[in-house]
């Protein structure tokens, strides 16, 4: 009996997980393929994979078209036509034509940095736009299953313990919301310490806040071009006052960046300098 692990339960392991992943099922297969009619192959994050749909250049091209779909979290359909002609190079001779489709099946994560008002209401309102949510804090009390129930993840500790759990995040979305600057800092430290990539960071407060710990985190040695990469304020200009309105914001945002692909600032979307979060 083969050692390998059912695909759609790696599917649900890698769900539960948060790993990335993407999903390659032949749609259509005419001629004389290889691939057939429904065979699938899970692609992950690495690109190993799980699964054929076929073998062969083919193959690859899924995998790398996979790859692409993890990367913008949107499905893609490709169609391939194997034949001497077409594919000189390939030494395929059966001829034929093969599509294959690529979703992804893994959501991406939201990682708040915080265990505050605005974090519980992200959390909920992440949940609805099909977003995981893990929640961080350095205070036990503020980060676990009662306070967030709706989280699928809790985790108390250090920033740089949290960050180390996610690093390097290439798929997550950080956000940076703690109890005040000075944990702001830390943690927006840790997270340049540990080399962490996320599809998007960012740190709630006003502008005016983020140049004063940018100047702070520059003489420590932190990369002023790294810094200038973090968003603040976070969320769309909403014009967003309450902890439930910032977080409908911060999620339009995000929603925004998964399906459109902006990767624009955001104008402000709220004045406060540092809404309370505790």
């Amino acid at each position: 009996m083969s050692s390998l692990p059912d695909l759609f339960e790696e599917i649900v392991r890698m769900r539960r997980a948060g790993e990335p992943a993407a999903l390659c099922t032949v749609l259509l297969a005419r001629g004389s393929t290889p691939g057939k009619d429904a065979m699938k192959m899970l692609v992950r994050g690495d690109g190993s994979i799980l699964g054929s749909v076929g073998g062969g250049c083919v193959e690859a091209d899924a995998i790398q078209m996979a790859l692409e779909v993890i990367c913008t979290d949107r499905a893609q359909t490709q169609s391939f036509r194997l034949t001497q002609r077409d594919l000189p190079d390939s030494g395929l001779i059966c001829g034929g034509q093969v599509t294959i489709l690529a979703e992804p099946v893994v959501p991406p994560v939201l990682v708040l940095l915080g265990g505050g008002h605005v974090s519980s209401a992200a959390t909920r309102v992440a949940k609805e736009c099909g977003l995981r949510v893990a929640v961080c804090d350095t205070r036990e009390d503020y980060a676990n299953p009662t306070v967030h129930p709706q989280a699928d993840e809790c985790f108390a500790g250090t920033w740089h313990d949290a960050i180390a759990r996610y690093a390097p995040a290439r798929h997550h979305y950080l956000v940076i919301v703690t109890r005040g600057h000075k944990d702001d800092a830390d943690a927006l430290r840790a997270v340049w310490e540990h080399c962490c990539e996320p599809k998007y960071l960012g740190m709630i407060g006003s502008k005016a806040k983020k140049v004063t710990l940018d100047k702070i985190l520059a003489d420590e040695g932190v990369d002023p071009s790294w810094l200038a990469g973090v968003r603040t304020p976070i969320g769309l200009p909403i014009g967003a006052k309450a902890s439930g309105e910032i977080a409908v914001s911060l999620v339009a945002e995000l929603v925004q960046l998964r399906r459109l692909g902006s990767g624009e600032p955001s104008e402000p979307s709220h004045e406060s300098g540092h809404p309370v979060t505790v």
